[in-house]
């Protein structure tokens, strides 16, 4: 999937976004998290811009910028986000508070953005089969919401942004089958209960 989607996570009771294609996470959203737990806890509020001109900072960012290029992009405008290279961001994390090491690894570790991505994929995928197997064309678009609410439904989301990596899974094998479906079936509703039910079974 090519488009940029913002993912969300959630750290200390705040989101932390992260995009989709780059992988970078919103260094503003780490900050407001971090300083509410540390505030909690009885410590100063982490210091964005003094943390970058440390040496040791300085020097990290040289040697992923060899690598990476850029690794700090600023968004410009009223409630826009700083956003950092997932490495930096592990950085940050570790100098906001060593107890978010655990949490933050895993998130960089994942495959949640793998499957966010797949499952777009296989969404054109499923789209395109249900275009080309439905008689009347102008039916198309609402029996395309019709089949994404149902397979929300049956995934148990109410936002596919905050979903986890089992679950954007289960919707890229739904996906998959109401495609393969649609390939041997006419009737487009019960190719998709059928896929639905399927890529479940398969899953527990």
């Amino acid at each position: 999937m090519k488009t940029e989607v913002i993912m969300r996570r959630e750290l200390f009771g705040k989101e932390i976004s992260q995009k989709s294609q780059s992988g970078y996470f919103s260094a503003t959203d780490l900050i407001r998290a971090g300083n509410l737990w540390r505030r909690k806890n009885d410590f100063e509020d982490f210091n964005f811009s003094k943390w970058l001109t440390n040496k040791s900072t300085k020097e990290f960012v040289s040697e992923l910028e060899k690598q990476f290029g850029n690794v700090k992009i600023n968004s410009k405008g009223k409630g826009q986000h700083t956003w950092v290279h997932p490495y930096l961001f592990i950085d940050m994390a570790l100098a906001i508070s060593p107890q978010l090491k655990i949490e933050v690894y895993s998130w960089i570790t994942d495959e949640l953005l793998k499957y966010r991505n797949f499952s777009g994929d296989s969404y054109k995928k499923m789209a395109g089969a249900i275009y080309i197997t439905i008689s009347n064309k102008s039916e198309f678009k609402n029996k395309i919401i019709v089949i994404a609410d149902k397979i929300k439904l049956a995934c148990g989301v109410k936002d596919w942004e905050t979903a986890d990596e089992k679950t954007l899974k289960l919707r890229d094998k739904m996906h998959d089958y109401i495609s393969l479906l649609c390939d041997v079936m006419r009737d487009i509703d019960q190719a998709t209960d059928l896929g639905i039910s399927r890529a479940i079974k398969e899953s527990n």
